[in-house]
């Protein structure tokens, strides 16, 4: 009986994560989708140059994308989803398979993709508060992508 409760428990922590992934919806292009979704969204959508970025940001040697929502002009207005926390950038990965992910969502003031311990992080600008801080200079948290998760090294 003990035996059967435990598989019971594993597996309600197992079953919402895989339904979870399987349930993630592949886009063609991260470009064009979101692209696509403004142009219904705004009368007149335009994009900066820097409104996606291409890299591999899982070191696994295919071209993954970011979309930094900053770069979007709205009916005039530019940034139109950014505040005092910065701005939404959406993070893509692409899959062998074919398509990408959305595996993240995050509201920061930019980042800076380096090299540190042999791999390529992110450094997130981010509100103090993100550090535990009330004030003080900006957070800067960095993550490592691995596979289609984001995992946080160090905040400082």
């Amino acid at each position: 009986m003990k035996f059967f409760i435990r598989l019971l428990v594993c597996l309600l922590f197992v079953l919402p994560a895989s339904v979870a992934l399987t349930q993630q919806q592949l886009v063609t292009d991260p470009e064009i989708y979101e692209k696509d979704h403004f142009r219904k969204v705004c009368a007149e959508a335009k994009f900066d140059p820097d409104y996606v970025t291409r890299l591999d940001i899982n070191n696994d040697g295919l071209i993954d994308a970011v979309v930094n929502e900053g770069g979007l002009t709205c009916d005039g207005k530019h940034a139109p989803d950014c505040n005092e926390e910065g701005c939404p950038y959406n993070f893509y990965v692409q899959v062998k398979e074919g398509g990408y992910l959305l595996i993240a969502t995050a509201r920061i003031f930019g980042y800076d993709f380096i090299k540190r311990y042999g791999n390529m992080v992110f450094v997130l600008k981010m509100p103090p508060r993100y550090c535990d801080r009330t004030d003080g200079p900006q957070c800067e948290m960095t993550v490592r992508v691995r596979d289609v998760q984001f995992v946080t090294i160090f905040k400082k």
